[in-house]
């Protein structure tokens, strides 16, 4: 079994179920009793489950794990553990320990998985936290992923939905990780772009929430499997309408390329189907409606500011060398949720 076949077959955000499968799960699930210690669990669609456990501490959990989209497993294990720890910085949240979700075939070389585990170690370490432990099954391909646990003040929480009409959205990271990829499969993809995408994805949100910190965020989200309009919808909640600048938005230029070449995912058509009646798009290419829908795998962070203080945030977004940019804005409920010009 070659590397190639095994780590090039619809991995990373792009292999996950669709948003509308998994909202007709969950809605169904017994809720048992509520527990008030409970902040944010899945009933919101948030990033990550938050439990208080003193008055000025409470815990933030999540995990996350997919099949590989690129052939290096090395680099494979670091975009896996940033998306995974992405999770608590969307949430405002420190890493602090982390376990290791590991598939894996067990007539397949041991040294793959080395690499992969290596990987995602130095993420973690990164990140400040601990590798603390992991689990481990055989498995007929290749998944790999962390839980986290992380700590955030009970009061400076972000969610994803407590937006405000008049908040600036900013976006962290530049869109088009996807299809990058998936061009990359079929070896269509330039070196320089597929460059710029791995640099993108093992690039952790850290600083980008510690910036935030500073300022006045209403909702914070990033954006993964459900792409930018998809995490987008849940931020409006059904309760607000927002503007999207298409020309605005960070987008890695060859990606729209390779969309109008239709070298596309099943999930961002998935995301597309799940969004049909929420989105109107006036006048926007067809390359870039599909860079809109694209699943991130460990995307930048979706930011709603407040106004006041969004151009300052941005300013140092920016000086701290990331290609953040305000994308667009949150209104008061319109007919249609997400417009974008």
């Amino acid at each position: 079994m070659s590397d190639k076949i095994v780590f090039c077959k619809g991995g990373g955000c792009t292999a996950k179920l669709g948003a509308g499968v998994l909202s007709h799960i969950l809605e169904r699930l017994p809720k048992g009793a509520r527990d008030e210690n409970l902040l944010i669990g899945y009933d919101s669609k948030d990033d990550a489950a938050v439990y208080r456990i003193a008055e000025d501490t409470a815990i933030v959990q999540t995990l996350d794990f997919f099949p590989p989209m690129v052939e290096d497993p090395y680099l494979f294990g670091k975009i896996a553990a940033a998306n995974a720890l992405s999770d608590v910085y969307a949430m405002g949240g420190d890493v602090r320990t982390a376990l290791n979700i590991v598939c894996f075939p067990e007539d397949m070389d041991l040294n793959v998985l080395g690499e992969i585990m290596r990987g995602g170690s130095e993420k973690v370490m990164e990140a400040g936290g601990i590798l603390a432990g992991g689990h481990s099954i055989a498995d007929d391909s290749v998944k790999y992923g962390l839980s986290v646990t992380g700590v955030v003040h009970p009061e400076k929480i972000y969610p994803n939905n407590q937006g405000k009409p008049g908040d600036v959205l900013i976006l962290t990271k530049k869109l088009g990780v996807g299809i990058i990829c998936t061009a990359n499969r079929i070896q269509e993809a330039s070196k320089a772009a597929m460059d710029e995408a791995a640099a993108s994805m093992t690039t952790l949100n850290r600083r980008a929430s510690e910036i935030c910190r500073k300022y006045r965020i209403h909702a914070c989200t990033d954006v993964t499997g459900f792409g930018f309009l998809g995490h987008l919808h849940e931020m409006m909640d059904n309760r607000y309408s927002c503007q999207v600048y298409a020309g605005q938005v960070p987008v890695m230029p060859e990606a729209v390329h390779y969309a109008e070449e239709f070298f596309l995912t099943a999930a961002a058509q998935k995301n597309r189907n799940h969004l049909e009646g929420h989105v109107r798009f006036e006048q926007i290419s067809f390359g870039m409606e599909e860079v809109l829908f694209d699943p991130q795998t460990s995307g930048g962070l979706l930011i709603a500011a407040s106004p006041g203080q969004a151009g300052e945030l941005l300013e140092e977004l920016q000086e701290e060398g990331l290609p953040a940019k305000e994308v667009g804005k949150i209104m008061e409920k319109h007919e249609t949720e997400i417009y974008v010009l």
